[in-house]
């Protein structure tokens, strides 16, 4: 999931306390050095302390780390060591290059790695901008069951068909298994769904489904498209929407551009 429906990042959860520590920038923080080994991502690293064992996290997996991050002109923006405690998280909710890059990693082994823009926040406002550098030692892996599948890519995802159902407002939905019942969701009603949204182009960019795991938001905190789509739905129904743009994220940037296309479960509201 690269852009959940709340489009949350980068998350990391704080778990140990501990003693903060001073942070030194690292000589080489303006660009990998030569001995560095380069993946095809473009992601680069180099091993500062062995670690043991040979087993290597996997995307799903929750993994422990502390950590410190530098831009390339030096300067230090996080540090799990400068708050004085580690950071857990699953490895698939964060960016790119550290979803690529602990991978890589066993227990007790500390990295640091180059990591090109477009692996790293893709110059997003409000984040750390170009590439970035970031010391990463692994203190623990929790194992986690792997993910289903991603569902396929529909058919009909560059636009919506002849028998799709079309709003004033742009909105075109077509439903693909009926739910139960007569009663829809209001704008501020709380709804759990399974979803699967992907652009024209047949990409896939989020997913409940792959996921293995439902999520429960207001309708009204949520893209309009989504707002309005939800409330024609009830209970177990299952819908496919084409949301056009100035439904969807307008534009924004580090969001899905022009119009998506979203398969929706509604399984509860509230």
């Amino acid at each position: 999931m690269k852009y959940s429906i709340l489009l949350v990042v980068f998350v990391l959860l704080c778990t140990v306390t501990g003693r903060a520590q001073n942070i030194e920038t690292p000589a080489d923080v303006a660009a990998p050095p030569q001995e560095a080994i380069c993946t095809d991502s473009g992601l680069c690293s180099k091993v500062l302390t062995v670690g043991t064992g040979d087993a290597h996290p996997d995307a799903w997996d929750k993994v422990t780390v502390h950590y410190s991050g530098w831009t390339t002109d030096g300067q230090l923006f996080d540090s799990s060591l400068k708050r004085g405690q580690p950071a857990t998280f699953p490895l698939n909710r964060v960016i790119p290059g550290w979803t690529e890059g602990v991978q890589l990693m066993v227990v007790g082994e500390k990295r640091r790695f180059w990591i090109p823009v477009e692996l790293a926040y893709n110059n997003m406002p409000g984040k750390p901008a170009g590439m970035l550098v970031f010391d990463i030692e692994l203190v623990e892996i929790q194992d986690q069951p792997a993910p289903p599948p991603p569902p396929p890519t529909p058919k009909d995802v560059a636009g919506p068909p002849e028998d799709s159902q079309k709003t004033a407002s742009g909105l075109a939905t077509k439903v693909l298994s009926p739910g139960v019942g007569t009663a829809h969701p209001k704008a501020d009603s709380k709804v759990t769904v399974h979803y699967s949204g992907w652009t024209t182009d047949g990409k896939l960019f989020d997913s409940s489904v792959a996921r293995g795991e439902p999520i429960t938001f207001p309708l009204n905190r949520v893209i309009p498209g989504w707002t309005e789509g939800v409330q024609l739905m009830v209970a177990g129904e299952k819908r496919r929407l084409w949301i056009p743009e100035d439904l969807a994220y307008k534009g924004a940037p580090g969001a899905p551009a022009g119009m998506l296309v979203f398969d929706i479960e509604l399984i509860s509201f509230e």
